[in-house]
């Protein structure tokens, strides 16, 4: 088999168990340990950990939480509006050649309740450069996605707090 050369990679991080964002953020480490620039779009959330510790990184991760919480405690115009303001944000990004990762975190349920259009996120997907590498997390992935797709990682719950009526916790789930 002869040897492809490197390639942005389209990466996917789903399930309905924990790790998805936390992935993500593995791979973030990696890049930044390479010198190279990190850039995430969270589309659900706001004021998270992630984005408080990615300060101290300076100008090589920048997490734009665009986001106001969970949907269902936001009329469905206002969180279509969140998500059209993440994925403005997100189309900037792929276009923009300081960042070598870009992230859009939760983006697959913002696919998933019909907030944002599978199709179109394969348009400016293949827009991107060659040397960008993209990560989409979030449970509900559409099947288109994973068409497109080069690496694709499930997470299953096998168990999880909630089930013993355990709230979210600060640094662990936000």
């Amino acid at each position: 088999m002869k040897k492809q050369k490197n390639k942005g990679l389209i990466i996917v991080f789903t399930g309905n168990g924990k790790g998805k964002t936390t992935a993500a953020l593995g791979v973030a480490m990696r890049m930044i340990g390479h010198g190279k620039k990190v850039v995430m779009v969270q589309f659900l959330k706001s004021g998270s950990g992630e984005s408080q510790a990615a300060k101290k990184f300076g100008s090589a991760f920048k997490i734009w939480s665009l986001g106001k919480g969970f949907t269902w405690q936001h009329s469905p115009a206002e969180n279509k509006k969140i998500v059209r303001e993440a994925w403005r944000k997100c189309r900037e990004i792929l276009k923009d050649p300081r960042y070598a990762l870009a992230i859009f975190d939760e983006i697959n349920y913002c696919m998933e309740y019909k907030l944002l259009d599978p199709q179109k996120v394969i348009q400016e997907l293949r827009k991107k450069t060659n040397a960008k590498h993209v990560i989409l997390t979030g449970n509900g992935l559409p099947g288109e996605i994973l068409d497109v797709a080069d690496l694709v990682t499930e997470m299953k719950c096998i168990r999880h707090p909630f089930q013993n009526s355990l709230p979210a916790q600060a640094g662990i789930e936000f």
